[in-house]
């Protein structure tokens, strides 16, 4: 999964979707992960841009993947488009 280059993440409370993606926009994965999955996922993958709707939890989240060293965006509410299959 090295090609991947953004990483898109729907917050929830038990269980996260996430959405990689090429720098062309070409769609690598899609992946469901629960709470205790995540951070062993950002772990293990390759630093990227890690993007997520700015939330209550969004802060917390990015903090822990800024230490794995992802570039972290949150993005406003009202530019958030849901990625579509």
């Amino acid at each position: 999964m090295s090609e991947v280059t953004i990483i898109g993440i729907d917050l929830a409370k038990r269980v996260f979707h996430l959405h990689g993606a090429r720098v062309d926009g070409s769609v690598v994965f899609r992946k469901k992960v629960s709470r205790a999955q995540l951070l062993a996922f950002f772990t293990q993958h390759p630093r990227c841009i890690v993007a997520m709707e700015a939330c209550a939890t969004a802060h917390g989240w990015g903090r822990e993947f800024e230490k794995l060293g992802h570039d972290v965006r949150l993005i406003a509410p009202i530019y958030v488009k849901p990625f579509v299959k």
